[in-house]
């Protein structure tokens, strides 16, 4: 398999890091028996981070490698491609 990355990778790698830690706090915070509300709070914040980090992901591979796939198109036959991308963002 061929290296594959984009400049929006280190970010997503950052922003996975962050989410790493924090889920580390959400397990020390059940194990030191913290209100449910505090656990719930900050695994809301774990999921955010890492689905920010997943449609960032699909939006740079949409972005580069289906346009790289695709190739170029006449902009009468770019309708799919456009669509595809933009409900993409509903991900």
């Amino acid at each position: 398999m061929t290296e594959h990355r984009h400049s929006s990778h280190p970010e997503i790698v950052k922003r996975l890091r962050r989410a790493e830690g924090h889920l580390r706090s959400v397990v020390s915070m059940i194990e030191d028996g913290k209100p449910c509300l505090d656990v719930a709070q900050q695994l809301h914040a774990v999921e955010k981070a890492v689905a920010q980090a997943k449609r960032t992901l699909i939006h740079d591979h949409l972005d580069h490698c289906l346009e790289e796939a695709v190739g170029p198109l006449p902009r009468e036959r770019r309708g799919s491609v456009d669509e595809f991308k933009e409900i993409a963002k509903y991900l």
